[in-house]
């Protein structure tokens, strides 16, 4: 059996406004990722995918705040942990993060060799100049980056080398746990693919033992992840292998982000595209029931008044809705 790298239990963390308001923007969220396994996390924007991915590293910033729940890094429980503590033992080693619009993550005024220097003096003070341009010598040629990158203002980079450069930063100290947080959006489709080219490298070489990869774009993950995990109003509303929830979604929303999008895949490039209606509801006063009901073509009444838990069936697979998985597949067969 694999060994389990990060696993999440029931976490829940808000925002606290500037009014003393709680926005719950992950509500009891549980995962687990294996070692060499890749997560895919996909949603619409609001849905809480990077509130999660902030989460995930045990460092909290107000406004967002923990509030409860477990998240245990190769067998090491980080919830409460101090914020000192994080940042020297857990974060960078233990696990990583590439940022959204991580092209402008790097300090302008420096140079590549500058930025990693710091990085790994503030976990291994004891190494010197010498041997960091070494070894990020030798990780920059193992992904593909001239060694003359090294030498270089981000300013003098395109925007996928920044990419491309980020992610080599970021896996500098192996860590065990790799969050990529929409890593390809705003890069054209060549680069896109280089870039995720690069990710899977990472885990074929080791650099990294598993991955978190989000995305608003579901289709994508198919070609990225293992499994993947659909998130709504900061919850998970379907969870499954990346071929099950692509091809083959149980719940109305993870349907309707499919149908929302052209695919290029056999068997789904000629379905009709569809929108989903409405907007995802406001959680400074979230609905009683499902979140989704608003905005769900298949809703009952009940659907507005019930709390919806996860229906967990074999082999891993579970969704969020009261309907029973025949409901469901005979209402989407009648249309």
């Amino acid at each position: 059996m694999a060994k389990v790298m990060l696993e999440v239990k029931e976490l829940t963390t808000k925002y606290i406004t500037r009014f003393q308001e709680n926005i719950y923007a992950v509500d009891h969220v549980s995962l687990k990722v294996e070692e060499g396994k890749s997560l895919g996390i996909a949603g619409e924007s609001g849905c809480g995918k990077s509130t999660l991915a902030l989460s995930l590293m045990g460092y909290y910033f107000p406004p967002l705040h923990y509030t409860s729940g477990e998240i245990i890094i190769d067998g090491r429980n980080i919830s409460g942990m101090e914020p000192d503590d994080v940042r020297k033992s857990i974060l960078g080693k233990e696990i990583a993060y590439i940022p959204q619009s991580a092209m402008n993550a790097l300090n302008p005024t420096q140079k590549i060799i500058h930025f990693i220097e710091d990085v790994i003096h503030a976990h291994e003070s004891h190494v010197t100049k010498k041997e960091i341009y070494e070894r990020a010598r030798k990780l920059f040629e193992i992904l593909g980056l001239p060694e003359s990158t090294l030498q270089k203002y981000p300013v003098e980079l395109s925007g996928g080398m920044k990419q491309r450069t980020v992610i080599a930063i970021s896996v500098l100290l192996s860590p065990k746990v790799l969050i990529a947080d929409e890593p390809s959006s705003a890069l054209d489709v060549t680069t896109q693919k280089m870039v995720i080219k690069m990710l899977r490298d990472l885990m074929e070489k080791k650099l990294i033992k598993s991955m978190i990869f989000i995305t608003h774009e579901l289709p994508l993950l198919y070609n990225v992840t293992d499994d993947i995990m659909v998130m709504y109003a900061g919850q998970i509303v379907e969870k499954g292998t990346a071929e099950q929830v692509v091809f083959d979604s149980i719940h109305p929303y993870a349907r309707g982000l499919m149908g929302s999008i052209i695919v290029p895949e056999q068997g789904l490039r000629d379905v009709k595209l569809t929108a989903i209606p409405g907007v995802p509801p406001n959680l400074k006063n979230p609905p009683a029931g499902c979140q989704f009901a608003e905005r769900c073509q298949y809703v009952r009444p009940e659907c507005k008044a019930m709390s919806v838990n996860l229906r967990e069936l074999k082999g891993g697979r579970a969704y969020r809705c009261i309907l029973s998985e025949e409901e469901l597949r005979e209402a989407y067969q009648n249309g």
